[in-house]
């Protein structure tokens, strides 16, 4: 029963969130977490996986099972499960700048001392390297000089570690390099190069170039692979960023797309400062990305072999929308699946504004019958005063007619303003967006009343049609009572007689008028509207507004919209509906507007003001409030796919801009970071629970699940560095 209470609540005064707990943190955490026995929601290590790295994506890089590694971070109480609090604040880590390399220090960092033990992290780096990784001494002159001598070994700060990571890759196959170098002639066969380079990047290279690894040697003469061609593949691959930088850049200025070295080196010495290429490095680049065009000129799809750790070795183009496609003519029909798509969205937003609109002009459909019957009435002559006020013309209907009597002409209002309202509000959101800074979300307030005025101006072709024959229904009933008066019969007419009887031209008159009150009305409205939410009611990212904070600032919108478009909606009216026996006729605004000042003053204007303020406020709440409720209940399968609440994962590097929020990117990243120091990791512990990985990870005992010792125990039989 709480939890109905707390929907309704939820749904009608909105949520707000907490600090560093956003929309994402708490949609990921609800999607994700299960119930316990009392019913509290909790992720174990299996659920915190499906958060941070959803099913069917590609993990053919870093393993799906190797992201349980993060979970032993995220689990603070070390208690095999993690509340909504250590969601937040692991995305809260993730959110930083160097998320990266904080995530990898606390993995082996003492929490006590905020520091890293060096014989801690050996041990737990003995535990979780493959075990027949090439060998890594710790005690070497490099290592040395970030943890001191033996005599001498320091733990590490955040800063220290995070330096000391930066440099171990390399220092990892200079290592290797001389592991293989039995004969120290500084040659090393092509598979042995092979090897270091798959136990020490795989997890950041493509496959096409791990494929390729051992024709590195033909590059130079001989059949081995010396130091210097090692370091310089380590720089092309360290420097994979600026890389493709200049590879975009030389791409950018050439006419077929296409370069060649002299072209790579000639861009490179143009962007670059400090950092410059030497000839055996871009060799080296061109080697792999020309091993299937030998031409000599590449386009970006050959660099995308190299540089991209996402390339598969089925040959996929990233840059192609349809890579399993090869006809020009299917692809043409199925790239234009997008643009069907953004047709059906377009489809699917004006549905939902017609049913938001036809909810809101029924709701509040009685003061609009008052409205009209107050503005068309006419004071210029003694006994033309049928009502005394709003109120009074209120209950004069409902006593002469029958409270049906107040929704007299309904129906054609609901069928006609379904696609005036929906109109309406699908062209405001397209000219706002097209205006709108993606980056920012900002938007000029001059395109803000644009927007408006053309959604209002667009609206007039449904609009007339429906506002006349509305109204000539909503006051023949007082037409027929008074011609009864005079000893006189009209017959009552349908909706569809009005239509036969005007003609299609008859439909818009007045149309003039009323393009002079819907772009004015809607150009104040909607941006009126769009300020309130965003600078009143402090609608944000962490904020979600209540159905009643919508209507209550609809409501407000509406206000200064209607009350400062009443002349034009009395002059749209009174050109509107059918004169009576002794009534003149008006031709056109200017007469109308001329002869309403000449016979009732300027008073007259305003006929209706406070029944349209109260008719048009209320209604424009509840078809705003009922069109954002109805787009969150009733969301299009795919609308926001493209930029998604959390977008691609791992799929998403290299040549193609990564779509995913930051937060998994640099989870991504950390893990990334973690696999410099072995591959191993992540991968040994991962099917023994995250409560397992951490104390045997920590060199400590942990705390809630006993079974530290154990895998201490089991991990000891593992050889060491």
């Amino acid at each position: 029963m709480a939890t109905v209470v707390d929907q309704v609540k939820e749904t009608l005064v909105g949520t707000e969130n907490g600090a560093g707990l956003s929309v994402q943190t708490r949609y990921d955490f609800m999607h994700n977490a299960i119930k316990d026995d009392d019913g509290e929601l909790y992720m174990g290590e299996k659920e915190f996986v499906d958060a941070i790295a959803p099913e069917g994506e590609d993990y053919h890089k870093i393993k799906r099972e190797q992201y349980s590694l993060l979970f032993s971070i995220a689990d603070r109480a070390h208690k095999g499960r993690i509340t909504i609090q250590d969601w937040s604040v692991f995305n809260n880590l993730l959110a930083k700048p160097d998320a990266e390399y904080e995530i990898a220090f606390r993995l082996f960092a003492d929490p006590g001392t905020g520091q890293v033990d060096f014989t801690s992290f050996k041990e737990s780096y003995a535990r979780n390297k493959t075990s027949d990784t090439i060998p890594f001494n710790w005690d070497s002159d490099w290592a040395k000089l970030y943890l001191g001598g033996k005599r001498h070994r320091h733990s590490m700060t955040y800063p220290q570690f995070a330096q000391m990571l930066r440099g171990l890759q390399g220092e990892r196959v200079r290592q290797a390099f001389i592991h293989f170098d039995k004969n120290e002639d500084g040659y090393i066969t092509p598979e042995d190069f092979q090897r270091i380079i798959q136990e020490t990047a795989a997890h950041k290279l493509s496959d096409h170039l791990l494929t390729n690894l051992p024709t590195l040697c033909n590059i130079s003469p001989g059949s081995k692979i010396s130091y210097a061609n090692v370091r310089a593949f380590q720089n092309v691959i360290r420097e994979m960023d600026l890389v493709e930088l200049v590879i975009r850049n030389a791409i950018r200025k050439s006419e077929d797309g296409k370069i060649t070295r002299v072209d790579f080196l000639n861009e490179a010495a143009r962007i670059t400062r400090f950092t410059l290429f030497t000839p055996m490095e871009a060799d080296i680049l061109f080697h792999f990305a020309s091993l299937d065009q030998p031409s000599g000129r590449l386009g970006i799809t050959d660099f995308a072999r190299v540089l991209d750790a996402s390339w598969h070795t089925n040959g996929n183009n990233l840059n192609d929308p349809t890579p399993g496609i090869a006809g020009a003519a299917e692809k043409a029909v199925a790239g234009s699946g997008s643009f069907l798509h953004s047709v059906l969205v377009s489809a699917h937003h004006f549905g939902l504004g017609a049913i938001a609109g036809a909810f809101g002009a029924f709701m509040v459909y009685p003061i609009d019958l008052v409205k009209t019957r107050m503005q068309n009435q006419r004071s210029a002559r003694v006994g033309q005063m049928l009502y005394k006020n709003s109120w009074d013309c209120a209950t004069k209907v409902v006593r002469n007619e029958g409270f049906r009597g107040l929704y007299s002409g309904v129906l054609p209002q609901l069928v006609g303003v379904a696609p005036e309202k929906a109109i309406k509000l699908t062209v405001n959101d397209l000219v706002r967006g097209n205006f709108t800074d993606v980056k920012t979300g900002a938007i000029d307030f001059k395109w803000e009343m644009l927007a408006g005025a053309s959604a209002g101006t667009c609206q007039v072709v449904f609009t007339n049609p429906l506002e006349i024959v509305k109204i000539r229904l909503q006051v023949q009933g007082e037409a027929m009572k008074a011609a009864a008066r005079d000893g006189e019969a009209i017959p009552k007419r349908s909706a569809m007689w009005i239509v036969r009887h005007l003609g299609l031209l008859g439909l818009y008159k007045g149309a003039s008028a009323c393009m002079l009150r819907d772009a004015p009305f809607s150009a104040i409205y909607f941006p009126t509207y769009a300020h309130l939410k965003r600078d009143f009611f402090g609608e944000s990212p962490t904020k979600k507004l209540g159905v009643l904070q919508l209507l209550t600032a609809g409501a407000i919108a509406g206000m200064p919209a209607a009350y400062l478009t009443t002349p034009a909606d009395v002059i749209k009216t009174r050109l509107q509906v059918e004169a009576r026996k002794g009534e003149s006729s008006y031709n056109g605004i200017r007469d109308a507007a001329r002869s309403i000042y000449r016979d009732e003053g300027a008073k007259a204007f305003f006929k209706g003001g406070p029944a349209r303020i109260l008719r048009s406020s209320p209604q424009f709440g509840f078809t705003l409030a009922g069109y954002e409720v109805l787009q969150g209940m009733l969301p299009l399968p795919g609308e926001h796919d493209e930029e998604g609440m959390r977008g691609s994962l791992e799929p998403a590097t290299g040549l193609t801009e990564a779509k995913a929020p930051l937060p998994y990117l640099r989870s991504r990243n950390a893990l990334k970071i973690i696999l410099d120091l072995d591959l191993g990791f992540g991968r040994a512990k991962a099917a023994e629970g995250a409560n397992k990985w951490l104390p045997s990870l920590r060199g400590g005992t942990g705390s809630g699940s006993g079974s530290g010792s154990a895998v201490v125990a089991a991990a000891s039989a593992e050889p060491n560095a």
